[in-house]
């Protein structure tokens, strides 16, 4: 054991026998594992949250395989080190040694020129790669990278999942079996994880380190105080990313735009990605905004744009320009709840069928059999608008969509009960 060494580097899983989650892709016949007992593998992109097994997903198939393993942070390497890696990896080829995995952390924040090196190199079979990343690849990798890669998606950890880590990092551990543990209550510590085993871990070792005795008693109490006193040590390496785009958001749909311009000082101060904030405002402009100021989404959408333009430190204008319209923005989450109720509906309901009368009619077979009969068209109607079904019969009459309580949907929900009567009488 090597001294000092971090509790969950001790405990990071040396086979998939030994690792927990992710029954999706690693579990008896999935799909990733099924790829892996292949023996060939083709490259990877893991996208998930922090702490869920991705860098030990990639070592463990380097390991399984017998492979070389190369390890790079998108954080402080370039061009310059992936270049080194490929030629190394080119060098062993000569040899008929199998090809190196090139294990890249963050491969988000690789720019597009250095997403580019890798290509030919992954293309050529030199390398098989293996990216991780925590943000959505089909924004951060580039194109002709990602047709190259299978795309997995990791999810955080059940609270069985963390449990289950939790038991054996105390029962096996070398420092923390000599510790005489007892965990009374779990919550805090299964809340403070955020369903990220690193960070359990990094929680559970601090906790055991402030107790000198050899008896520990965890509460969540204990936990709690223990976090407060101890947060530059449980966040270093950015381990509240997520806690500080929760608390900028929930700013800005809390109509707080002080509260906002503070959040995003500190993402920019803590070195986030820009980018990644401006499309977090875009989502929240559909879903907390939406109809109650239709330009909020065409701001934000302005503001990626810019941002992608001009880079730092001039976009932290743009960012806040952004942030403070979207705080004062009147709120309505209308077409969010409208969405989500249509979509919980089909997931009841089915493949309901298409009313006939709306039903395309390219040929004549389809119009002899009814496609398109009775389909009135709006515009030959005073007002563009003629009362007709458009929904399957099974639901004739449902209400998905709630007009907010705004001054701009006061007025669609006057104009639909106008025009429906009844049926749109909210």
């Amino acid at each position: 054991m090597i001294i000092n060494q971090p509790l969950a580097e001790r405990l990071r899983p040396k086979s998939l026998e030994h690792f927990t989650g992710q029954k999706h892709l690693v579990g008896d016949k999935a799909v990733l594992r099924q790829m892996i007992e292949s023996g060939n593998p083709a490259s990877l992109i893991f996208w998930g949250p922090p702490g869920v097994g991705k860098t030990t997903l990639a070592r463990i198939i380097a390991s399984r395989l017998d492979r070389p393993f190369y390890s790079l942070s998108a954080v402080n390497a370039g061009v310059k080190e992936v270049r080194e890696v490929i030629e190394k990896s080119s060098k062993l080829l000569l040899f008929q040694k199998p090809n190196p995995i090139l294990f890249i952390d963050e491969i988000h924040r690789f720019s597009k020129s250095q997403q580019d090196s890798l290509l030919g190199a992954v293309e050529q079979g030199i390398v098989t790669l293996i990216g991780a990343t925590t943000e959505n690849p089909s924004f951060e990798v580039i194109s002709p990278l990602l047709s190259r890669c299978q795309v997995y998606i990791l999810k955080p950890l059940e609270e069985d999942d963390l449990l289950e880590i939790l038991d054996f990092a105390i029962k096996t551990d070398p420092v923390l079996s000599k510790k005489q543990i007892n965990i009374f209550e779990n919550d805090a510590l299964l809340r403070f994880s955020g369903g990220d085993a690193r960070k359990l871990l990094n929680i559970i070792e601090l906790v055991v380190n402030a107790e000198k005795d050899v008896k520990v008693d965890i509460t969540n109490r204990s936990v709690t105080e223990i976090i407060q006193e101890n947060i530059a040590f449980y966040d270093k390496n950015g381990e509240q990313h997520y806690d500080i785009i929760s608390a900028f958001i929930k700013s800005i749909r809390g109509s707080d735009p002080n509260a906002a311009v503070y959040w995003l000082a500190r993402m920019i101060a803590g070195g986030e990605d820009p980018k990644f904030i401006a499309r977090r405002m875009i989502v929240l402009a559909s879903e907390d905004i939406g109809l109650a100021n239709p330009n909020a989404l065409l701001l934000a959408t302005s503001c990626f744009t810019a941002v992608d333009y001009i880079g730092m430190p001039e976009a932290r204008i743009v960012l806040s320009e952004t942030a403070v319209y979207l705080a004062t923005s009147p709120k309505s989450n209308s077409t969010y709840m409208a969405i989500s109720s249509a979509m919980e509906l089909v997931e009841k309901t089915g493949d309901l069928s298409v009313p006939l009368h709306i039903r395309n009619a390219p040929t004549r077979l389809m119009k002899k059999i009814g496609y398109g009969k009775d389909y009135k068209y709006a515009h030959e109607y005073n007002g563009n608008f003629v009362e007709q079904e458009f929904l399957p019969d099974n639901i004739s009459g449902k209400k998905l969509f709630e007009p907010g309580d705004n001054t701009r949907e006061s007025e669609i929900r006057a104009k639909l009960r106008s025009q429906w009567n009844e049926k749109y009488d909210y």
